[in-house]
């Protein structure tokens, strides 16, 4: 049987030897490629591969947004992340936008091949980094006793974004006060907003306060 594959990624170079190590490959056909989020969500809709091949950081649209939207509208279709991004934020964001594996760019042919084949079985992919770091912050999350968020969906970062944002923060003021770039705070904003499927900011406000969020003054922050 031989599986269709998307690639996404906003570097054609990358795309390139990342098309021509597939083709070594005669299991694995690459149907389209895409470089942005949103002409992911229409190659995707077009062709209904088994696998998207899915970089995280791309301008535009991101790759968390483009996964979400992919699985909610494509279910069939398997989304592989491989990207240079091993923190756990993104690791666990991608997971609940609905990834079904987490590759760092580093890997070789012959696992990607592998990862490919797997999760388009519908099994869980990680790479060696990768899964060594799910393990730690699930055995700590179990120690520890996490408690539950209102919206488990979002990720402990995207939690704090959308804290500032419940208070009426702008995303120069919410990058001031957690020391991030205002780009990376504008990513998380609209990451946020996929995931609790909501169509504006004040939506994704109203939604939060409802929850308990933003509640408190701002003063003295």
């Amino acid at each position: 049987m031989t599986l269709s594959v998307v690639l996404v990624d906003d570097h054609p170079m990358f795309r390139a030897g990342l098309r021509a190590v597939l083709r070594e490959f005669d299991d694995i056909a690459v149907v389209a490629e895409a470089d942005d989020g949103s002409s992911a969500v229409a190659a995707v809709a077009e062709h209904r591969p088994d696998v998207v091949l899915m970089d995280l950081r791309m301008p535009g649209v991101s790759g968390l947004a483009a996964t979400a939207q992919i699985r909610a509208d494509h279910p069939d279709t398997r989304v592989l992340v491989l990207t240079m991004d091993e923190d756990a934020d993104s690791v666990f964001a991608a997971l609940r936008a609905g990834a079904h594996g987490y590759l760092l760019k580093e890997a070789g042919a012959d696992d990607v091949h592998r990862a490919v084949q797997a999760v388009a079985r519908g099994e869980a992919v990680f790479g060696c980094h990768v899964a060594a770091r799910v393990l730690e912050l699930f055995a700590a999350s179990s120690a520890t006793g996490a408690a539950r968020s209102p919206f488990p969906q979002l990720t402990p970062r995207e939690l704090d974004v959308l804290e500032l944002v419940a208070h009426g923060l702008d995303n120069q003021s919410i990058a001031k006060r957690l020391v991030l770039s205002p780009k990376t705070v504008r990513n998380r904003v609209s990451d946020i907003l996929v995931k609790l499927h909501a169509g504006t900011r004040a939506e994704a406000v109203a939604l939060a306060r409802d929850a308990g969020l933003g509640g408190r003054s701002t003063a003295g922050w």
